[in-house]
């Protein structure tokens, strides 16, 4: 269970009142960069029309969104450090919306690279936020029920992870799919109509996304978080100091890992179900959002559950059957194969959050560096999608879910072993 760090006490607020809004102004957070990201799953298959890529590059998306995390996720725990939460959270919304905006500049030229720096600059936004978001929530009441709290925060995250691909495979695929033969027979003019409109239906969804997040910029500017004042004088956390910390070190591993499984499942769920089965690409962008409502049920069943069931036993058993059911949709022939990873986001939903408030548990003033490690780690999703399309381009899309299977099973072991505090690591400093 994560703690409050003995240089940090709690807010500065004689008011409950206050101390709610707080949380609940924070916890919205969730939603918004679940929302944007859970959209890359739309994205992938939709500017692979638009742009004419493969599968290994409609996998930059995720490349580009999760290397700025990695870039971004240490320069925004210094500023959390020097400057505080709030001035961070903001910092991070207005690159969130900037890089929303951008999305029509780089409709209008139809650039993929263009579109890739949006995502990048979306991406840098939403490592603010959730280097902020995650350890405001943990130190935000009681210690012993850190990990309860954020897996209620996290709970938001599946409500935006629901409603981003209903919403986003409604207004933004436009249901055409040209076979290769089709595409070939159109005139120059034709084809360029045709991929024009195509690039143009993401304007709309992200002009609306980046005025919804300049509105909650401007809340946040203009509402008094608790401050999380330092109560004694201690000497500065280094990369060093907190790389010590062996239960660290792996919830780091774990998270990177687990990152990469979660956008390897989603991301190319799509193509998953045209290859499976034939399922067009509007139907199968519904069912990843019923998908990701059995994500959304499982956090609050898991914050339910983790209640009686250890956090990090809870984490193994999910992580097996999540690689058990990857290893169904491998082998299976039927339509079985789709609903076999329709299931997994139910068990990938208390991942994240137990992972994260296990890795930065006892840190103490390691908290804010450590938290930033385990929000760099996020950058597993921009390598593992790459490594899957790969294997896709070479063989199918089938024989390349071997990579999030995998993944799962080094989460697995975080859960067995690798969150276990070093008796060392517990005593005082002198």
């Amino acid at each position: 269970m994560a703690t409050v760090p003995s240089s940090a006490t709690a807010p500065k607020t004689g008011s409950t009142r206050n101390y709610t809004l707080a949380f609940a102004l924070v916890t919205s957070l969730f939603f918004l960069w679940a929302f944007v990201h859970n959209l890359e799953p739309i994205l992938i298959p939709h500017l692979k029309k638009a742009c004419q890529l493969t599968d290994l590059q409609s996998a930059l998306i995720d490349s580009a969104v999760y290397l700025g995390y990695f870039l971004m996720a240490l320069p925004a725990g210094y500023v959390m450090k020097k400057y505080g939460y709030q001035r961070g959270i903001i910092a991070g919304l207005v690159m969130y919306a900037a890089g929303a905006f951008l999305f029509v500049p780089a409709a209008d030229t139809r650039m993929y690279g263009f579109f890739l720096g949006a995502l990048f600059i979306i991406a840098s936004g939403c490592a603010f936020l959730e280097t902020a978001a995650n350890p405001y929530v943990t130190i935000l009441g009681d210690p012993s029920t850190a990990t309860t709290r954020l897996n209620f925060s996290q709970s938001f995250n599946g409500l935006g992870a629901f409603l981003a691909p209903v919403v986003g495979g409604r207004v933004i695929l436009s249901g055409i799919e040209h076979s290769d033969a089709e595409l070939a027979a159109m005139s120059s003019e034709q084809l360029n109509s045709y991929l024009q409109y195509e690039a143009d239906q993401v304007k709309m969804p992200y002009i609306i996304i980046g005025v919804v997040v300049v509105a909650v910029a401007a809340l946040f500017m203009f509402t008094k978080l608790p401050d999380i004042s330092e109560s004694e004088k201690k000497a500065p956390s280094t990369l060093g100091s907190v790389w010590r910390h062996r239960h660290l070190r792996w919830g780091v591993i774990a998270q990177f890992f687990y990152v990469g499984a979660q956008v390897c499942v989603t991301s190319f769920f799509i193509r998953f179900a045209k290859f499976s089965s034939d399922v067009p690409e509007k139907t199968a962008a519904e069912w990843l959002g019923w998908a990701m409502l059995g994500f959304l049920i499982g956090r609050f069943i898991g914050t339910y559950l983790s209640r009686f069931i250890a956090a990090n036993r809870l984490l193994t058993i999910y992580s097996l059957i999540s690689a058990g059911l990857l290893a169904v949709a491998m082998t299976m022939q039927s339509q079985v194969a789709v609903w076999a990873i329709f299931a997994v986001p139910f068990f990938e939903s208390i991942m994240f959050a137990t992972i994260f408030s296990l890795g930065i548990s006892r840190l103490e003033e390691d908290t804010e560096l450590g938290s930033s490690l385990l929000v760099m780690a996020i950058a597993g999703g921009a390598l593992f999608p790459v490594l899957m399309g790969y294997i896709s381009d070479q063989s199918n899309i089938k024989i390349a879910y071997i990579i999030p299977l995998l993944c799962f099973l080094v989460v697995a072991y975080y859960g067995w072993k690798g969150y276990k505090v070093q008796s060392d690591e517990l005593k005082v400093k002198s």
